[in-house]
């Protein structure tokens, strides 16, 4: 099984900051690891998180950002998910449940399309977030703690 990292988790255990929440979301997230399970960082959270610390100019989390990238699994975008993320997006859109403004880039429906596309050749994934709304429509989608 595929552990999805969403932006939450991904903010948490990268942060440099150990607050009581982000330090049980590393050990989460350790756990995982442990278990064997391959855990995924999609380039649409990973964009989300970085334009942040950019702009904040956040360099010890850009840094802890880069190394967690490259010891996990980096989940590029490419054209067929961006395919896949229209559909879920107008399909969204004709029942009447939209997952963004209209004017939104809506990451949610990318980071389904990422979660769906690693599903017909990699088996089952789980999206790990903190907030299951929008995605649990698309995908497995899970709070962090509800995973193992």
């Amino acid at each position: 099984m595929f552990v999805v990292l969403d932006t939450g988790p991904l903010g948490m255990v990268t942060h440099p900051r150990a607050s009581g929440e982000n330090r049980e979301c590393n050990t989460w997230l350790q756990g995982i690891l442990r278990g064997g399970h391959s855990v995924v960082v999609p380039e649409i959270c990973d964009y989300e998180l970085r334009r942040e610390l950019l702009r904040a100019e956040k360099r010890e989390g850009l840094k802890r950002l880069d190394a967690l990238v490259s010891a996990l699994r980096y989940l590029p975008l490419s054209t067929p998910v961006m395919k896949r993320a229209a559909q879920l997006w107008a399909q969204a859109r004709k029942e009447g449940r939209p997952t963004a403004p209209k004017e939104a880039l809506d990451a949610d429906v990318i980071l389904a399309a990422q979660t769906l596309s690693l599903e017909p050749t990699h088996g089952s994934a789980v999206v790990a977030t903190t907030n299951v709304g929008h995605l649990r429509r698309f995908v497995d989608a899970r709070t962090w703690r509800e995973i193992f």
